[in-house]
């Protein structure tokens, strides 16, 4: 059975102009009807499924275009093929290293509110006694 594009919207809860993003992006391949409309196979709900969730994990759709191959499942489950543990670790690593950056400035921010506010209050206190 085939789907329009309205329909797997509303069976996947992801808005059409995303499905439409995704077929640019090579990662759905709808089919076209006599009216030339989009027509998606069934399949197209765990496909979208699977999309969503690798997104939420952090992966990119240029990511997710390499690992759809070995993704099987809504949860989804992913099969060991060789670019599938190298993407995902590289994109691990990028993550990790983007977390060390936003901890590091983070900590500096913190050092300048705390000498900030630590002028502040001697400021007043001269004023107070001055």
């Amino acid at each position: 059975m085939r789907v329009l594009i309205g329909e797997l919207s509303r069976r996947t809860g992801v808005h059409a102009h995303l499905l439409r993003y995704y077929e640019s992006q090579g990662l759905l391949s709808p089919g076209r009807g006599p009216s030339g409309y989009r027509e998606y196979a069934d399949e197209a709900v765990v496909t979208v499924t699977q999309i969503r969730k690798l997104l939420e994990a952090g992966l990119s759709t240029q990511e997710i275009g390499v690992l759809l191959p070995c993704v099987t499942g809504t949860t989804p489950d992913l099969a060991p093929c060789p670019e599938l543990l190298a993407t995902m670790r590289a994109r691990r690593d990028e993550l990790d290293e983007r977390i060390g950056t936003l901890t590091r400035s983070r900590g500096l921010l913190h050092d300048y509110i705390d000498a900030t506010e630590r002028r502040a209050a001697e400021q007043h206190q001269a004023s107070a006694t001055g």
